[in-house]
């Protein structure tokens, strides 16, 4: 399951790389707001330059619009290789993805929230698909099944398409991920540092540490 950092915090990004096996980045107009980000143009190619892979929003109300974003953002320096752009989810969008797919450039559907919406990206032959799990449990609906299908319908159908399980909010998300095969996820910094922390860790650790220094 590849592995990315959600956010747009510098910081958080560095101490990401120094772990060396992060796949890549995904951020958003809210984490750059967030972040108090004001030239957005300037931070993209400075965040496709710390990661392997980023995933940057294209917005636009036409297919035409958004394509045009795209291009605009590639004239700026970005590897097409390298980039994924995120369109949200609507008809001129799957319109925009096709079209850009053809041309060898990556898009990632999100703001997906059922399997129809899926069904339409895979259609449409979105590199990633990002169902927003925290999202639709943070509205009382119940979302795992929408991965577990997902994943079903890109095994059984052959789509060339990656789920991407994301709108992290905690520890049992990353486990539910990996229960369902997700294939890739995006998480928040403060979500992944916590993932190799287990109190039973924490005393089996200690309990070596006083031994240790009992037997030198």
């Amino acid at each position: 399951m590849e592995l990315y950092l959600d956010s747009a915090n510098f910081k958080e990004i560095e101490n990401a790389n120094e772990l060396g096996f992060i796949h890549g980045l995904t951020t958003t107009p809210t984490f750059m707001y967030e972040n108090k980000i004001h030239d957005v143009d300037n931070t993209i190619i400075k965040l496709s330059n710390m990661v392997n892979m980023l995933h940057i929003e294209a917005l636009g109300e036409k297919h035409t619009d958004i394509i045009n974003e795209v291009y605009r953002l590639l004239d700026l320096g970005l590897d097409k290789n390298k980039t994924v752009f995120k369109i949200p989810i609507s008809i001129e969008g799957v319109k925009a993805c096709n079209i850009l797919i053809k041309k060898g450039i990556k898009v990632n559907i999100h703001l997906v929230y059922n399997i129809q919406q899926v069904y339409m990206a895979l259609s449409a032959g979105a590199t990633y698909i990002c169902p927003l799990v925290g999202r639709l449990q943070d509205q009382g609906y119940e979302s795992l099944s929408l991965i577990k299908n997902s994943v079903k319908i890109v095994k059984e159908y052959n789509y060339d398409t990656k789920i991407m399980f994301s709108s992290v909010r905690n520890k049992e998300h990353v486990k539910n991920a990996l229960k369902l095969k997700s294939h890739a996820i995006t998480i928040p910094w403060k979500v992944l540092i916590g993932l190799t922390e287990n109190h039973l860790t924490d005393i089996g650790i200690e309990q070596f540490n006083e031994h240790m220094n009992l037997i030198s």
